[in-house]
């Protein structure tokens, strides 16, 4: 076998085996580093003051029903893009903005309720993330903030271990069902040089550090 497939496979184990660790961890309940934490807020933050944010599956939901505590509470969007709540059995919420679900919602709620007054927040961005690997200091999942780039979410992870290859970083991505990858140079970066290869992240995203 040639080389240039067996680095593909050692990058597949890699993006494969962060993205399980992640699920464990979350399905665990394991603490999270304060920073990743921080992280997690100010996604949520950053995605309740936008009007644009769109609601994707694993993501925490806060449903208050005014006066309604039975039917008010924190719900996980399923897999399947839906959410359940009382009276109405599954809602979907993948897809839609958190004031669209809301009217969606109340809208719903008329049958049983008089003049329902719905409140939607997003308390955890769990659908937006990227992965990070190889030789870093915090390996794993990280919260996607607005117009993160490939340096601001190395930063996040804690810098690098001292075996890093720091000149051959690299992104993976998948467009249009393929897999793409980009190559990212620390030391040009932080110098100002082919700042072209810090690009901005997408959903998905994996960032390897040999």
């Amino acid at each position: 076998m040639s080389r240039k497939p067996q680095v593909g496979l050692v990058l597949l184990f890699m993006v494969m085996g962060a993205i399980q660790a992640a699920a464990q961890a979350t399905a665990g309940g394991a603490a999270k580093p304060a920073a990743t934490a921080k992280m997690e807020e100010a996604a949520a933050k950053a995605a309740n003051e936008n009007p644009n944010y769109i609601i994707g599956p694993s993501d925490d939901l806060d449903i208050s029903v005014w006066k309604e505590p039975d039917i008010s509470r924190r719900v996980p969007v399923r897999p399947d893009g839906k959410i359940s709540l009382p009276l109405l059995n599954d809602v979907q919420a993948s897809g839609l903005t958190p004031m669209q679900l809301q009217a969606q919602i109340t809208e719903k709620l008329k049958k049983f309720v008089t003049g329902p007054q719905v409140t939607v927040i997003v308390m955890a961005i769990n659908s937006q993330r990227v992965y990070i690997m190889g030789e870093t200091n915090r390996p794993g999942a990280y919260p996607l903030l607005p117009n993160m780039t490939i340096l601001q979410a190395l930063t996040s992870a804690g810098g690098f271990s001292q075996f890093a290859n720091t000149s051959k970083i690299q992104l993976l991505r998948t467009e249009n069902g393929k897999q793409k990858t980009y190559f990212f140079n620390y030391k040009e970066v932080v110098q100002g040089k082919n700042t072209d290869q810090n690009l901005v992240l997408k959903p998905g995203d994996s960032i390897v550090i040999p």
